[in-house]
């Protein structure tokens, strides 16, 4: 589903479910393999895949816990690890190019989320490697099951070492919700809502930054327009969610009923739907020019690269705390920069979830 309107409709329309174990009969029936490559977005159990109350449930409890307070307290953390990682950027010989994506847009957000939940900085390493294989959508059926395995070793070591010795962070405030609260949250809910938090929690935020980087460094007007104070790194960030969307397509939503569309298309009752949010947001029905990258633009706050409805993204607000410290922070560091190669070499990323480049290369004072 790639049309802006009748995207957000569906979003938000109650006989869409995103719970497979009672509205997608295929997964029901056993007819989808358990290492298929988009099987751990489809058999986690969270308020990613939960419908009607559960989901309420979850969500409500989650929400607790990620409250707009705690993410505006992680500003210092943010502007802590942005300077952290420009100083270790301005090492960089000069002439030499560096990637900007695993340099900066990448340990910014999985250093914020992994200090939010309490994550050592020895098991960061391995949970970069998962989660970027939970997002491999051309993995094979033995690197599924070896990513699945190995996501739920990490994440169960995790919550042990967090039960021995709780301290002041989510998974903290998680297993509390799970051991003390009367069972509102079981074992398996509690290490895959870890599982959507953590791993969709700092990929959307790396090809944002990865975007909104790429975008003005190849707008150079765009950037001139931030810089003499016309426009704002905000209205930076709404463009580049709409004109890149980090995640691109997100797997599955399914109709609970059959759902008759206005130009006479049916959705079958246990039909499964894929949210084409990059689509959508590039709808020339919607947006005009929809290709072109312009901070100006005053019809882009509907965009739906966070989603729309019942499950839009909780995240959303901390993803966009950290583009807006971050991207003045390197611009004001490094007001030279280029890329180091064309626009049109710039590589995206495998698969057809995520929604970023292979490498941004650049250099950083701009010779």
């Amino acid at each position: 589903m790639t049309g802006h309107r009748r995207l957000r409709e569906l979003l938000a329309d109650g006989r869409v479910s995103k719970d497979p174990r009672q509205h997608w009969p295929s997964w029901i029936n056993g007819d989808i393999p358990e290492d298929w490559a988009l099987a751990s977005w489809v058999s986690v159990r969270n308020m990613f895949t939960a419908h009607g109350e559960r989901h309420r449930r979850l969500r409500s409890l989650i929400s607790a816990a990620f409250t707009p307070r705690r993410v505006a307290g992680l500003y210092p953390d943010i502007a802590e690890i942005t300077n952290e990682l420009l100083d270790e950027l301005g090492s960089t010989p000069e002439g030499s190019s560096v990637d900007l994506r695993e340099h900066f847009a990448y340990p910014l957000p999985i250093s914020v989320i992994c200090r939010l939940f309490g994550v050592p900085a020895e098991a960061r390493p391995g949970l970069r490697r998962v989660v970027d294989g939970v997002f491999d959508t051309s993995a094979t059926a033995e690197q599924v099951r070896a990513t699945q395995r190995e996501l739920y070793e990490l994440l169960g070591e995790l919550v042990s070492s967090k039960r021995a010795d709780p301290g002041d962070d989510l998974t903290s405030v998680l297993l509390s919700a799970r051991d003390e609260q009367d069972g509102k949250l079981d074992e398996q809910e509690l290490v895959d809502t870890l599982i959507l938090l953590i791993g969709a929690g700092h990929e959307t935020t790396v090809n944002l930054l990865d975007h909104a980087v790429a975008a003005v460094l190849t707008h150079r007007d765009q950037l001139a327009l931030v810089r003499e104070g016309t426009c704002s790194w905000g209205q930076v960030v709404t463009e580049s969610l709409r004109w890149q969307a980090p995640l691109a397509n997100v797997p599955l939503r399914y109709a609970t009923t059959d759902i008759e569309l206005e130009d006479g298309v049916v959705i079958r009752a246990g039909e499964p739907i894929l949210a084409g949010y990059a689509g959508a947001c590039r709808d020339p029905r919607r947006y005009e020019r929809p290709d072109s990258f312009d901070i100006t633009r005053t019809d882009n706050g509907d965009h739906l690269a966070f989603g729309h409805g019942a499950h839009y993204c909780l995240g959303a607000p901390l993803a966009r705390l950290e583009a807006e410290t971050a991207l003045p922070a390197l611009f004001e560091r490094f007001p030279d920069m280029r890329l180091a190669v064309s626009a049109e070499e710039l590589v995206a990323g495998s698969g057809f979830i995520a929604n970023g480049h292979s490498s941004l290369p650049v250099l950083l004072r701009g010779r």
